[in-house]
């Protein structure tokens, strides 16, 4: 069927087709010159508003410019603390790990080291796989289908869209992929499937050094591990000698509800990948979690000239203290998640019994079927006044990743826009059916 027509650009956006690279992306979708935001709204040069149900794609977790950690940062820069000091101490890291530790790690019983590498994702997963790989003597790796790690190569080797990887132009290697919780079905163990190729020693698949993957595949389309199947990935990871590697960055800081999104299984990974709302602000930060007898690095054996954004520990300490000190905004969050579980819900059904409901907390969304009708959902959105994107392997899910802070009149608002958006293209004589 035809396309929705695709909405024009503005004037502005003239400059970035000229003058900027072609792998620009997300604002291919949104043709707009953004020039201020808050909390869940972005403002453009014309002064149109737009509700932000894409927040940084799970960076702004904590909406656009929270006033506190404003203030804090801007203190902290008029008072002339510290840009850039590679990885030496200074005050604002003391003071981020210090709170880390007493507001997260000890209530939750989990004892880890902090590691602090280049200021992406990615490079959390890079240090990952390197270390794991130090660590037990071994180079495979097991990842599983529709798993996002990044786009470096080595985390690359582990992700598994497969246009994403067609760009890269060196072998993808050591890394056996295996299926997913549900990819096969609801019949189908995908933990025992695994545990029966690494205990087979003519399977094919070398011992691994980790496993790895997402609680929740936020770009390979919201696919949701069960208690039982991390549960077990923990046994097997035990009985192989291997290392349970819970890429958190874009499930984690509080979007599945609890700050990580492997909480509600009750296992204790050795390695967790952090990144996106970790500095609380939109700065780039990462790092990763390790268990003590982990921590095998030596002196600047993994490196990286910002392996420690000070002002991103200023804000992440900011966010802790705020909103993690206590239990009131997870409580906030719980009443987010009812409400946006019973509204897409709502659309889903209202929509025909071939859409239905995917992912875990805030990070939720219709499967549409269709990789062309999700877009045209969300291209008929913006329109509307909503900035919101689609995942999965054919770009066929409709994702809400909107701030854990937006106030509930705004949610209701986008959550109407999106209801309109759904009901334009489905009716429209151009509409196009789900494959």
């Amino acid at each position: 069927m035809t396309k929705l027509t695709t909405t024009p650009a503005k004037p502005g956006v003239a400059t970035f087709s000229r003058l900027e690279s072609e792998v620009r992306s997300y604002c291919r979708s949104f043709p707009t010159v953004f020039k201020t935001a808050r909390n869940a709204v972005l403002t453009d040069q014309d002064g149109r508003d737009y509700i932000d149900f894409l927040a940084g794609c799970a960076s702004l977790n904590y909406g656009h410019n929270d006033p506190d950690m404003k203030a804090a940062l801007v203190e902290y820069i008029a008072s002339d603390g510290v840009t850039h000091g590679l990885d030496m101490f200074t005050e604002a890291k003391e003071t981020f790990l210090r709170t880390f530790d007493e507001v997260i790690l000890k209530p939750r019983g989990l004892d880890y080291r902090m590691m602090f590498q280049g200021p992406t994702g990615a490079n959390a997963v890079e240090a990952a796989l390197k270390l794991a790989r130090k660590k037990t003597g071994r180079d495979n790796v097991v990842a599983f289908t529709n798993g996002y790690h990044g786009v470096t190569v080595g985390a690359l080797s582990a992700t598994g869209n497969g246009g994403q990887r067609a760009a890269a132009r060196s072998q993808l290697s050591s890394v056996s992929r295996m299926p997913y919780d549900g990819f096969h079905g609801d019949g189908v163990d995908s933990a025992q499937m695994l545990d029966d190729m690494l205990s087979d020693t003519s399977s094919g698949i070398d011992a691994p050094a980790a496993i790895l993957l997402e609680c929740i595949q936020g770009e390979g389309g919201l696919n949701v591990a069960s208690k039982p199947f991390l549960r077990k990935l923990e046994e097997i990871a035990r009985k192989h000698d291997a290392l349970l590697i819970i890429d958190d960055i874009q499930a984690g800081c509080g979007r599945s509800g609890d700050f990580f999104a492997f909480e509600f299984a009750g296992i204790k990974p050795d390695i967790v990948t952090m990144a996106k709302s970790l500095s609380g602000y939109g700065l780039p930060f990462s790092m990763i979690l390790m268990k003590p007898e982990h921590d095998v690095f030596g002196p600047a054996e993994h490196n990286g000239t910002f392996r420690g954004n000070n002002h991103a520990f200023v804000t992440a300490t900011a966010a802790l203290e705020k909103f993690w000190r206590t239990d009131v905004f997870q409580k906030s969050v719980e009443e987010r998640v009812a409400y946006l579980t019973e509204r897409l819900s709502g659309i889903a059904a209202k929509a025909g019994e071939d859409f239905r409901l995917k992912g875990r907390g805030m990070m939720q969304g219709i499967d549409t079927g269709s990789g062309e009708l999700a877009s045209a959902i969300c291209e008929a959105g913006f329109e509307r006044g909503l900035i919101i994107e689609t995942s999965g392997s054919s770009n066929e899910i409709v994702k809400v990743l909107a701030p854990l802070t937006i106030e509930m009149e705004t949610f209701e608002k986008g959550l109407d826009i999106l209801a309109e958006s759904f009901e334009a293209v489905l009716r429209a004589p151009q509409a196009i059916a789900a494959e």
